[in-house]
């Protein structure tokens, strides 16, 4: 299932929703661990885990990208600056695990957007197969064919 893509006052949301069979503290360490985050999203770091604090983004080049944490609760919220966006991640305990929602705010839609939804898309579900001690034989083709759907997906927005 696609994320829900919606128009918002100041630009658009991406919002993903995953039940998952495990408990918000399973999954905020996976969001939030150094070394389990690398697990699933390897360029990507906590450098001071509280609101105000950074994460930071390997660029592959040597160079490092510094986000802000501007919102924090532990086991529940955590949302960053992703450049002009913002990405957020909430926990919710429910008898079977935890719902875990990503909402990605995206001040205006760019050709690279779809790559970066159908990203996230995949890393929700690495991060499901780990915590189910599964793997995901091939990211690049599940990613392949998210990608394809979001194009899609975003070429059928409303212009604003």
């Amino acid at each position: 299932m696609l994320a829900a893509i919606a128009q918002a006052q100041d630009g658009y949301t991406v919002r993903f929703e995953r039940n998952l069979k495990h408990d918000a503290g399973s999954v905020w360490s996976m969001l939030t661990d150094n070394e389990k985050l690398a697990t699933w999203f390897p360029e990507l770091r906590v450098a001071d885990l509280r609101e105000g604090g950074l994460m930071t983004f390997d660029m592959q080049n040597g160079e490092y990208e510094e986000m802000e944490i501007i919102a924090f609760e532990r086991l529940s919220v955590l949302e960053y600056t992703w450049a002009e966006d913002a990405v957020r991640f909430e926990l919710f305990p429910e008898p079977e695990g935890c719902r875990l929602v990503l909402i990605e705010k995206i001040t205006k839609i760019t050709e690279h957007t779809p790559r970066d939804i159908a990203g996230w898309d995949v890393c929700l579900d690495v991060i499901e197969a780990l915590l189910d001690g599964r793997t995901i034989a091939s990211r690049k083709d599940v990613w392949k064919m998210k990608y394809n759907k979001y194009v899609q997906a975003f070429a059928n927005l409303p212009q604003a």
